[in-house]
């Protein structure tokens, strides 16, 4: 099973991380490039405000292919499987690779626009089908620890995109075009160890009849002694679903059966975008050098905010079968609340003490580590916990989508509001985690060692009203 979740992680949450991270560094090279490009091919200079929007696309054009894979992944994963949608996806990558490895040497940046939507596309994919991987390989009693195996290859993305991207390995002048073209390397870790794995039990019996190959996927994954406990809960969900097949995202929104657990996700995905760890990470640079710390020095003191995310991650990961996805989350969205009220202050008395910046310093490492304690990796460890087999594809189209779609919308928009409300901003932050910690406290149950069907019946109550 860890093994198996390795194996799937590298070439799955891993590259939306690493893609994320490592496009910070090249940041001038790039910009350079792109100045020398266009004198070569027009013999003229490349407008300043041109220039700002063709970085803009290369940069922002990740999250519109994100959108796409997100909208590709539930289909993918119920044709291929979602062992053969992870492969296949890495086909993707390696041409993303090669694209934007090319760009440099041919003097055409529109490879390198092309190369980031199709990574942005591989990203979205992945993110969509390796939670339904894990989540349908594990047994109950391990789902949330194993679960947050994507956060912590997100997060390890991250952090590996920040080392990786320092000046002094990839992210000198020299080597950007292999820098942006290093995706490859995952991608071809997942196609190497991936294929010794077998497919998801519950993909093999539920979807597609096969009470053999889910058996012997059982026992592989669970061991010959313990495996029929499992293969019970998957039969028992088989029956209950009666030969239903898979549903449309559409088909969601008109099912009274699973009202609640899709208004679940879209609270807990939209929020998770606003919560403000965008804001922390927009305003990291300007605290860093409010404490006297260098701007050459800047990118290894990120490498902390990577290093924290990437701590809290796994930590959650040992928590979260034992404490149970309500207390961590609850619990992650308060201290959020705590640390944005700390940093509203900090920011606005930043002048009068010189202690006052260090304060604000601790409250972003703070703050990391709430998020990931709680909304950063539970989230998205829920929605495949709230939902049975034949819903399960669908919900997480929609809420990878609505995760891009935030995630692009709060980068268009983030600038203004910070530049119209300046530290004030987390004010806002905090009435959004205050709302979603509120939501989360009066609706969702406890799913801790609970089989789907369970989970089911704990909702039904709230979709059909009190006398169902």
């Amino acid at each position: 099973l860890f093994l198996a979740v390795c194996a799937v992680g590298i070439g799955g949450t891993f590259q939306y991380g690493y893609n994320v991270s490592i496009i910070n560094a090249p940041t001038q090279h790039v910009h350079k490039f792109l100045n020398e490009t266009w004198a070569s091919r027009y013999h003229k200079e490349l407008n300043p405000d041109l220039l700002t929007f063709l970085w803009s696309v290369i940069a922002s054009i990740f999250s519109l292919g994100g959108l796409c894979g997100a909208l590709m992944g539930g289909s993918m994963a119920i044709r291929l499987g979602r062992k053969g949608a992870l492969l296949v996806n890495n086909i993707i990558a390696i041409l993303a690779s090669i694209l934007m490895g090319l760009s440099y040497p041919t003097g055409l940046f529109e490879l390198l626009i092309a190369g980031r939507f199709l990574i942005g596309i591989n990203s979205g994919i992945g993110f969509c089908v390796q939670p339904l991987y894990i989540g349908e390989i594990a047994p109950k009693h391990l789902r949330g620890g194993l679960a947050m195996g994507t956060s912590i290859f997100l997060t390890g993305g991250i952090l590996t995109g920040q080392i990786i991207g320092l000046r002094e390995l990839l992210g000198g002048e020299k080597y950007w075009p292999l820098l942006l073209s290093s995706s490859c390397f995952p991608a071809l870790a997942q196609l190497l160890f991936l294929p010794w794995f077998p497919e998801s039990p519950r993909y093999l019996l539920i979807d597609k009849g096969d009470e053999l190959s889910c058996a012997k996927a059982l026992k592989r994954f669970h061991g010959s002694s313990e495996y029929r406990r499992e293969m019970e809960d998957i039969q028992r969900e088989s029956s209950a679903l009666g030969g239903e097949k898979p549903k449309k995202p559409w088909q969601l929104f008109t099912d009274r059966g699973v009202r609640w657990q899709l208004i679940t996700v879209i609270v807990m995905t939209v929020g998770q975008q606003l919560s403000g760890i965008n804001a922390i990470y927009f305003y990291a640079t300007y605290i860093f050098e409010a404490a006297g710390i260098s701007a050459e020095k800047i990118p290894y003191v990120t490498l902390g905010t990577g290093a924290c995310e990437c701590l809290t991650a796994l930590s959650c990961g040992l928590l979260i079968d034992y404490v149970g996805r309500r207390y961590l989350i609850i619990g992650g969205y308060l201290l959020m609340i705590l640390w944005c009220t700390v940093l509203t202050f900090s920011l606005t008395y930043q002048d009068l003490y010189s202690w006052v910046p260090y304060v604000s310093m601790m409250s972003i490492f703070a703050f990391i580590l709430s998020f990931g304690l709680g909304p950063g990796g539970i989230t998205n460890t829920l929605i495949a916990e709230l939902f049975v087999q034949s819903s399960r594809p669908a919900a997480y189209m929609i809420g990878g989508t609505l995760s891009w779609v935030s995630f692009f919308t709060i980068g268009m928009l983030f600038p203004f509001i910070v530049n119209g409300l300046k530290q004030y901003c987390f004010l806002v932050f905090l009435l959004e985690c205050s709302f979603v910690a509120a939501f989360i406290f009066l609706v969702i149950p406890e799913t801790k060692n609970k089989s789907f069907l369970e989970i089911k019946k704990e909702f039904h109550r709230l979709n059909f009203g009190r006398n169902a």
